[in-house]
């Protein structure tokens, strides 16, 4: 494991140097935290709101990397630094805003400084991540976007995370990292609604991936038209109702693939008959099988 900042350089919080306290999880907890639903102690963590460059950082690139040893949250926070966001092994997930990312060993996160954002991870997971000196590079992108970890990239940034590497060493391995990450088109990622008519919608499907509720039953339960609830999933999330149910149960499938799930019974806990058409669901959402995800 890594976790290294350029020799004479202060070093800025690591995950570990945050207070952490024992929260129990209650709907108003699930409601912050990023990711499926979940039940229990979970460890809640802060970090301080920094503006971009508010810290005069010295390093270009620093790496960190920790074994989430409990269910973990953080709560909402922000960097004086770029930061790009991956893991070893699992998936973890980080909310900006009303936008829910899975991040996983193929899709990195990329936070420009001083974005509030918040996150969860499970028990076991291997998190990494980078810290970019605002000074050093500009942000690839005015908002979080997603980058591909690519095998060269994890490999560069490995490197940086070795401490006696040399500084013109370390300058060329940086050079090249700032030359191979780019953003990359479709993340894994869905933006919640946020207003109180479509609340029990969300709260019922993340609570359940399964949950059979057609729109025309909650247009009933919720005393309005279904016209009226497709025009607002729409307006709230860029896509329609059955578009924005499937990327929901294709993220709680990926918490479920990555601990090793069989693929026929996760496509029944996330609501789908048939391996078939879950792998078919799966696909248009990642570009991928669930058999390719799994094995990556």
């Amino acid at each position: 494991m890594h976790n290294a900042t350029p020799p004479g350089c202060p070093r800025l919080p690591s995950l570990g140097d945050v207070v952490i306290r024992d929260i129990r999880s209650n709907p108003a907890t699930r409601a912050r935290a990023a990711g499926p639903a979940r039940r229990g102690t979970v460890d809640s963590r802060r970090f301080p709101l920094y503006a971009a460059g508010e810290i005069d950082v010295p390093f270009a690139i620093a790496t960190h990397a920790e074994v989430i040893p409990h269910d973990t949250f953080w709560e909402e926070h922000s960097h004086p630094t770029h930061e790009l966001i991956w893991t070893e092994r699992g998936v973890s997930w980080a909310t900006v805003g009303r936008r829910v990312w899975a991040i996983t060993p193929m899709a990195a996160l990329w936070i420009p400084a001083g974005v509030p954002h918040s996150g969860w991870a499970p028990a076991g997971m291997l998190h990494r991540a980078a810290q970019f000196g605002i000074h050093a590079v500009p942000s690839i992108s005015e908002e979080p976007v997603a980058v591909e970890a690519t095998p060269l990239l994890r490999l560069l940034l490995d490197r940086l995370g070795t401490e006696d590497l040399d500084p013109d060493a370390r300058s060329r391995t940086e050079a090249i990292v700032f030359d191979v990450l780019t953003p990359v088109r479709h993340g894994l990622s869905f933006q919640n609604p946020g207003s109180p008519l479509l609340a029990p919608i969300v709260a019922a499907v993340h609570e359940d991936p399964a949950d059979t509720t057609t729109l025309a039953a909650w247009a009933v339960r919720l005393g309005v038209s279904t016209r009226t609830i497709a025009r607002a999933f729409r307006a709230e999330t860029g896509t329609g109702f059955s578009r924005w149910l499937a990327t929901v149960r294709v993220q709680h499938a990926i918490t479920m693939l990555a601990r090793g799930e069989e693929i026929d019974e996760v496509a029944i806990r996330v609501g789908y008959h048939s391996a078939s058409a879950f792998g078919a669901a799966f696909r248009r959402i990642t570009g991928m099988s669930p058999g390719m995800f799994r094995a990556r």
